[in-house]
């Protein structure tokens, strides 16, 4: 595994360990399908929350937020609507992004980062 995977792996464990502690219940990680994957999907009330992880270091170019582009989030929307499909639910779907800094372990949760357009 390279140190790119690694840092991302590490930011993965961050962002779900920070979604449990916040009474979310995780219930997918790294869900694939075809080119498209959810890093996290959990649950918290009544929402499935979809989650996209980006780790970047303190002292990058580019924060994680920044690194969700057009071109991500329209990929993040079609994973979504597959794992719909294959995976009905009840439940209100809610795209979020989880930014963390690789350097400090700062954990941001942004709900609502990616609109849906269902």
């Amino acid at each position: 595994m390279g140190l790119t995977q690694k840092i991302g792996t590490a930011g993965e464990d961050a962002a779900a360990e920070w979604l449990q502690g916040e009474g979310f219940e995780v219930i997918e990680r790294n869900w694939r399908n075809g080119p498209y994957e959810i890093d996290i999907v959990a649950v918290c009330g009544e929402v499935l929350h979809f989650v996209e992880v980006k780790t970047r270091d303190e002292d990058g170019f580019q924060s994680p937020e920044d690194a969700m582009t057009a071109a991500k989030q329209r990929s993040f929307r079609h994973a979504v609507r597959d794992y719909l499909a294959l995976h009905p639910s009840e439940l209100e779907p809610q795209l979020d992004l989880v930014a963390v800094n690789s350097t400090t372990g700062e954990v941001r949760y942004i709900p609502f980062a990616v609109i849906s357009r269902w």
